[in-house]
């Protein structure tokens, strides 16, 4: 009985022995590997890159859209040298689509951040002629109260697409294409805060007529010499923000005609804008109600209240038209023969809106405005005599009956349904006005009268991550 428990043993004890260099052999299971981590330092939606400290949040949205009433363009709408023939595109379609990066790490002296947004936007007016056209409106740096790159310009305060999906109307709102800046933004506490900014120039027509003997030989802008500077003080606190801002442009035109042409142009000028925005959060009225207001005034630098439309205006119907000559500023004449200076043009406008809330899943906005283009005595006489060619600067004549003056207004609603928080669907309708300037040299049809117009705008979108 012994020698057969020994012998049990030894085998049970050998069977052991086996089983652990088999299970040895075996493949370990591996510790779990977190690929993604969660950054939490900037909100939802961030992770850190492997293996570096960025934090990294992507995005984006895409977006469908029909007008009607639009003469084929979203941006620059009814009044863009729309002569409502048989050839008026009244209908059109657009399909955009972005990819957002937003990406932040830490420094010696606060957050680092660079962010882009990079995509697609097609339109077409029945021509079977959309084609995918790349955009990209923002690649800005970010850091030390430091903003480098394309972003939104400081001089910005009312925010259009918030109340509206219509562009086509004045206003100083940037956002939409963004803007280049180099800017420097102090946080004094309390919600108070300043900017100085260096920015894209904006540019509206700058006009110059000649003398007919010599043909014209200068007209528009000169070369690239100086951004505009912007400057703001604003405010943001539970009641809503308020800002005011101003910003100086460099009008610095061509030459002159004349006998030596090239020999003689008008000195640059510096064009300015100033302007005030509000906002006030209306909770008692409805939860996220608010109003929101700024009103923009400017010499020589007209695209600060007309951001776009920025191109001259014109609607005809039939025999009957209105027209508005857009510009920065007007100079002509030949060197010893009346050759101004420049001409500042003054513009000035109001925008407002309100947005209320019915439910969290449906708002309306009521929005509208107001904007004004005016010429002084030499330059409304230099563009009765045509817009290029035939003007004789100081020596132009009155003409009778000739106004170069203009104005616009405008009332729209938009109504949207928030499907889920990042989708949703709405309705926009805009009523437009143009009171027309009168100048039989521009507008060659037997009738000045005002005109209006209605469009409407339909809009599907989807954020796949704000």
């Amino acid at each position: 009985m012994k020698m057969v428990k020994s012998l049990l043993l030894g085998s049970a004890a050998g069977l052991v022995a086996i089983a652990s260099a088999q299970a040895a052999d075996l493949p370990v299971k591996a510790k779990p590997v977190q690929y993604v981590k969660i950054c939490s330092l900037y909100g939802a939606g961030f992770y850190y890159i492997p293996g570096t400290d960025i934090c990294l949040k992507v995005g984006g949205w895409t977006r469908f859209e029909y007008a009607w009433g639009s003469n084929g363009s979203f941006a620059w709408g009814p009044f863009n040298n729309n002569a409502q023939t048989r050839a008026t595109n009244n209908s059109v379609f657009r399909a955009r689509g972005y990819i957002t990066a937003d990406a932040r790490s830490q420094t010696a002296y606060g957050t680092v951040r660079s962010y882009i947004a990079v995509g697609i936007s097609e339109n077409d007016v029945g021509l079977n002629t959309a084609a995918n056209t790349f955009s990209a409106n923002r690649a800005f740096i970010q850091w030390a109260g430091f903003t480098f790159g394309r972003a939104t310009s400081f001089f910005d305060f009312y925010n259009v697409p918030a109340t509206s999906y219509w562009g086509a109307f004045p206003a100083s709102d940037m956002g939409d294409p963004g803007w280049m800046v180099a800017a420097y933004t102090a946080q004094f506490g309390g919600g108070f805060s300043a900017s100085i900014s260096a920015e894209e120039r904006r540019m509206a027509n700058l006009i110059g007529a000649s003398n007919a003997a010599t043909g014209v030989v200068g007209a528009g802008y000169g070369g690239f010499q100086s951004p505009d500077y912007v400057a703001n003080l604003r405010i943001d606190q539970a009641w809503g923000s308020a800002q005011i801002m101003g910003a100086m442009h460099q009008v610095n035109g061509l030459y002159y005609g004349g006998a030596a042409p090239g020999t003689g142009h008008p000195g640059d000028k510096w064009g300015y804008a100033v302007g005030a925005g509000i906002k006030l959060n209306a909770p008692m009225i409805g939860a996220g109600d608010y109003f929101q207001a700024q009103i923009n005034y400017a010499e020589g630098a007209s695209r600060y209240v007309f951001a776009t439309p920025n191109t001259n205006w014109f609607k005809g119907d039939g025999a009957n038209g209105a027209f508005g000559i857009l510009s920065d500023g007007v100079y002509g004449g030949a060197v010893g023969a009346g050759a101004t200076g420049v001409e500042l043009t003054k513009t000035w406008g109001f925008n407002a809106a309100y947005e209320h809330f019915w439910n969290p899943a449906w708002k309306t906005s009521v929005y509208g405005g107001y904007a004004a283009v005016r010429y002084n005595g030499t330059a409304n006489n230099m563009l009765c005599g045509g817009v290029v060619g035939v003007g004789l600067g100081a020596n132009a004549p009155v003409v009778a009956g000739c106004d170069n003056n203009w104005s616009t207004w405008w009332l729209g609603s938009r109504t949207q349904w928030n499907v889920t928080k990042d989708f949703y669907m709405g309705l926009d309708v805009l009523y437009s006005n143009l009171t027309s300037a009168k100048n039989a040299a521009v507008l060659a049809i037997a009738n000045t009268s005002n005109q209006d117009n209605v469009a409407i705008r339909f809009r599907v979108h989807r954020d796949f991550m704000p």
